[in-house]
């Protein structure tokens, strides 16, 4: 899950009472059907700072709840309101995400594109806008490594 630091941080999150927090505001259909239909409790986050001076995968969260209606989509004074969608049929959900653990470095974006083993790896991939994609079992491990995180 990729967020700009200064609107989001994985900092913030650390500090959000349970350390837990909605992910609200996604407003692209993949990434909502990611979250909607692929996302399950306990699931592991990789928590990616985006749009910064060294953008990249900064440390992990966990899925902690299952998805359901995102309420910034029907508030009128959201930046994320969405006049279309309704309450009986919900366009946009969300998961809330719960901080585990701040990397002491950053495993950085040219960092993982230096590495074979994630050339496959989605948020890699040219012209990839996405906020949210998938990670697969070994993509995690080699992040994981890279970060000296056990």
């Amino acid at each position: 899950m990729k967020s700009e630091p200064e609107v989001f941080s994985i900092e913030d999150l650390r500090q959000r009472p349970k350390q837990t927090e909605p992910w609200d505001g996604v407003r692209n259909y993949q990434a909502r059907n990611f979250m909607r239909d692929a996302m399950q409790v306990g699931d592991c986050i990789l928590f990616y700072h985006s749009n910064c001076a060294e953008p990249g995968i900064v440390g992990l969260a966990e899925v902690a709840s299952e998805a359901y209606p995102d309420p910034s989509q029907f508030d009128p004074k959201s930046d994320y309101f969405d006049p279309k969608s309704n309450q009986d049929n919900p366009r946009w959900m969300l998961v809330d995400v719960r901080w585990k653990a701040t990397f002491d470095k950053t495993v950085s974006l040219q960092a993982m594109k230096a590495m074979p083993q994630l050339s496959q790896m989605r948020i890699l991939q040219k012209g990839n806008r996405l906020s949210i994609t998938p990670v697969s079992g070994a993509e995690l491990k080699q992040i994981l490594a890279a970060a000296n995180y056990h």
